[in-house]
């Protein structure tokens, strides 16, 4: 399918779970303990930290996390290339089923948990392993529908893209509505995230964020492009 076709209901879906992936670092950093399950970049700067003996930077939550991701990516992958040729719409929904049902299981862990004592300590790993594998799973499948400018999870080239193709730099600022709008999609889901952990701690976000990605990819399998098959 062309997922870049202006009939294609897939740019409005990435731009929701844009919004779920701020929902996600805002529960994953504020009440889980510096930690990201959606950015790994993140992940990788403050296990240098770690690394380095830096006060306040654990180890063993960046390399769960990591793990957990990989982990999600990989059977994404797997799956996705069996779905190769089959109905997009399939594919989708699968990817939200999976997706929204980790982020369920992980509101049901941490019904209790308390934030500033991190506590009980098991439940902090559960929830980075939960969210860590629907985040590489989600990753891992964006990745195959190949949108443009819609990674749903990191936006250093969405920017550096939004700068370097502007008419400021000589260019012809390309997808620039686009552009703008996956940067305000998770800086929406990052406050709303942060509103709700702070207020709610960290089961009401991630009911939040399941429904939101399982809603949100029912409407689009719905769509007529949705039964045009997927790329290999």
């Amino acid at each position: 399918m062309s997922a870049t076709k202006s009939s294609s209901p897939l740019p409005w879906l990435l731009l929701l779970l844009s919004v779920t992936t701020g929902l996600v670092d805002a529960i994953s950093v504020l009440g889980l303990g510096k930690v990201f399950t959606a950015n790994m970049t993140g992940n990788i700067v403050f296990l240098g930290f770690a690394a380095a003996g830096t006060p306040g930077f654990r180890v063993a939550p960046f390399l769960a996390a990591i793990a957990a991701f990989l982990v999600g990516a990989l059977i994404a992958g797997r799956i996705g290339k069996h779905h190769a040729g089959l109905p997009l719409g399939r594919w989708l929904i699968l990817a939200a089923l999976v997706e929204a049902a980790l982020l369920w299981i992980a509101a049901g862990v941490s019904i209790g948990f308390d934030i500033p004592s991190q506590s009980p300590s098991a439940s902090v790993f559960a929830i980075i392993a939960l969210t860590g594998v629907a985040m590489g799973f989600r990753n891992a499948t964006i990745r195959q529908l190949k949108v443009p400018d819609l990674t749903t999870t990191v936006l250093t080239l969405t920017l550096t893209g939004l700068a370097a193709d502007s008419h400021f730099a000589g260019g012809s600022n390309p997808n620039w509505p686009r552009r703008i709008a996956s940067v305000a999609a998770i800086f929406l889901g990052a406050a709303l995230g942060a509103w709700l952990v702070n207020r709610h701690g960290l089961t009401v976000p991630l009911i939040l964020a399941g429904a939101l990605v399982l809603a949100g990819t029912a409407a689009c399998a719905l769509h007529p492009t949705a039964r045009e098959p997927l790329g290999g």
